[in-house]
């Protein structure tokens, strides 16, 4: 848990288990007698990165602006405690890692460059609206190809930077499995909430991680400068080194690609330039149980890397964030008109999943037949709600004030149709 959770509402992330607690003390009593914290020194990260890869070239080095302000936003903003500084470092060196193997692949196969990223299947919606469950269901379907886990966190092979290096692909899933069980061990409330399984479809947010252009960082933590600056640059940049990414996903492993965030949401108008044959499923839900269930979530990230949890910082950054997002979907909806986006609403998706899993195979030309439904019945049934735990969350515990929600959300709920739910 943080070290200092404010008390401003009753709303308390568990602690860490005892064990973690006694060793963590243990470090910090280390750093105390001059033993180094983990620092986020930029020549540093970069040696790091060189040494563990064997290689130097970077290609295009823009990504240094960016870089550079996330690892401010991390000393000067976030007030990381030993354990948030070591994940955070560990993610920056994998992030300088991938760039440099992505850049050695361009130049031993040049066909990288030419794979092409075909009608691709996005889905986006706020956080905690199904998002989640639609992709894992979708992403039964055998035409298309989801982002695991294992790749999320290592998207580039790990070894020499061939296809099918024997053993290669079993490295970055062992990597990943030390994840999911250290998540598990470390906050399993937070992994009730949305559990990271090594093995299953993941999101985007992982790729964009590579660019430093974090919306998992400007999520989970309270780095108001970031979270200016990421709203006030361009997008495209980002967006077309994900696309870069895609390919090298698809280089790896052929398929017509299945992509899911939130943060296309506040940007679905760069999606379409960079991927003007995508299609788009949005998803709806009631922004009052929205808001303070992704609040939790967030609360419960951040204390897996931060001192400071303030439950009520938490909900207006969250309700800030979740008003941006969608009046900026509003926005490019209008102007792109229909048919290039379908609606679902959580409340369809919960009654009949498989319905709302026709529709969406009918939007994404995808053929659906009884082998469609039996690997989509068969997930439900693996899968049942609340499968690692009960999420629990209200508006006050975050203090958030339902009749102001309601006035911000307004013209979400009236665009969308959206009711309880």
């Amino acid at each position: 848990m943080s070290e200092g959770a404010n008390s401003s509402t009753a709303f308390r992330v568990p602690p860490f288990p005892l064990p973690a607690r006694l060793g963590l003390g243990a470090w910090r009593a280390a750093t105390k007698l001059g033993m180094p914290a983990p620092r986020f020194d930029e020549a540093a990260l970069i040696a790091s990165a060189r040494r563990r890869t064997g290689l130097e070239d970077f290609g295009d080095e823009d990504f240094r602006t960016p870089m550079r302000r996330l690892l401010a936003a991390f000393d000067d903003e976030a007030d990381l405690h030993l354990l948030g500084r070591a994940v955070l470092r560990s993610s920056v060196v994998r992030a300088l890692e991938c760039r440099l193997r992505l850049e050695r692949i361009r130049a031993v196969d040049p066909s990288l460059e030419a794979t092409p990223v075909a009608a691709p299947v996005f889905i986006t919606g706020m956080q905690r609206t199904g998002t989640t469950k639609l992709h894992r269901l979708l992403a039964c379907a055998p035409e298309l190809r989801h982002l695991s886990s294992a790749e999320g966190l290592n998207p580039a092979p790990l070894g020499r930077p061939v296809r099918d290096e024997p053993g290669e692909p079993a490295r970055r899933m062992a990597f990943a499995k030390r994840a999911e069980n250290g998540m598990k061990y470390m906050s399993p409330a937070l992994f009730a909430i949305h559990p990271i399984e090594a093995d299953a479809p993941e999101e985007d947010v992982f790729l964009f991680d590579v660019t430093f252009i974090s919306p998992a960082v400007d999520a989970s933590l309270s780095v108001p400068s970031y979270t200016r600056w990421i709203r006030e640059i361009d997008q495209h940049p980002p967006y077309a080194y994900v696309r870069r990414l895609i390919q090298l996903l698809l280089w790896q492993r052929p398929g017509r690609y299945l992509g899911k965030t939130p943060h296309h949401q506040e940007n679905l108008d760069v999606l379409f330039d960079v991927f003007p044959d995508a299609k788009v499923v949005h998803t709806h839900r009631d922004p009052l149980k929205v808001v303070p269930s992704f609040s939790s979530m967030m609360a419960h990230a951040g204390a897996m890397l931060s001192r400071r949890i303030d439950p009520v910082e938490v909900g207006r950054r969250v309700a800030d964030q979740m008003v941006n997002s969608v009046e900026r979907a509003i926005a490019v909806r209008d102007r792109i008109g229909p048919g290039r986006v379908l609606d679902v609403h959580y409340a369809d998706l919960v009654r009949d999943p498989i319905e709302q899993l026709k529709r969406v195979h009918a939007f994404c030309e995808l053929e659906w037949n009884a082998g469609s439904e039996a690997r989509a019945q068969r997930w439900i049934a693996e899968n049942p709600q609340h499968k690692y735990g009960t999420h629990r969350y209200g508006l006050a515990d975050f203090g958030l004030d339902a009749e102001e929600l309601e006035a911000r959300f307004k013209p979400y709920r009236e665009r969308f149709g959206v009711g309880d739910a």
